[in-house]
């Protein structure tokens, strides 16, 4: 299985939470973590910070961009979870899930904020590598 670099906006306390889990899962060291708050020249050519910020995109070890839903599904999968990876890479609910994505990155400020009192406890427990990103 190749390795997938998560390109993420490390500003936004729910994609933060998010990329901790993975990081807390990522046994096989099958996934890598850019922070393109701090480090927005990492990112891929085709991609830019504005669109990357918009939206989740990720890089396979061969060069293949993704983005969006599937960015999560291949996530799921390398970090065993492989539920979750079932249910978001199904064909048919692909439409539905990458609009209801495209809306809830549009609004993940809001939420966050909503959201705030939470996030600490579902983030509570801290990868023993905090801080470091490939």
């Amino acid at each position: 299985m190749q390795t997938l670099t998560l390109f993420f906006d490390g500003n936004c306390p729910l994609c933060a939470t998010e990329i901790a889990l993975l990081q807390r899962r990522n046994r096989q060291g099958l996934l890598s973590f850019v922070d393109i708050a701090r480090t927005p020249e990492a990112l891929p050519c085709e991609v830019s910070c504005a669109i990357a910020l918009a939206t989740m995109h990720g890089r396979l070890a061969d060069g293949q961009m993704l983005s969006g839903v599937s960015v999560f599904a291949e996530a799921y999968q390398r970090a065993d979870l492989p539920v979750l990876a079932w249910l978001l890479s199904r064909p048919l609910l692909q439409p539905l899930l990458n609009f209801a994505y495209r809306g809830f990155a549009r609004h993940r400020v809001r939420l966050a904020r909503v959201l705030d009192p939470f996030l600490p406890t579902l983030n509570r427990h801290p990868h023993p590598h905090q801080g470091e990103h490939s």
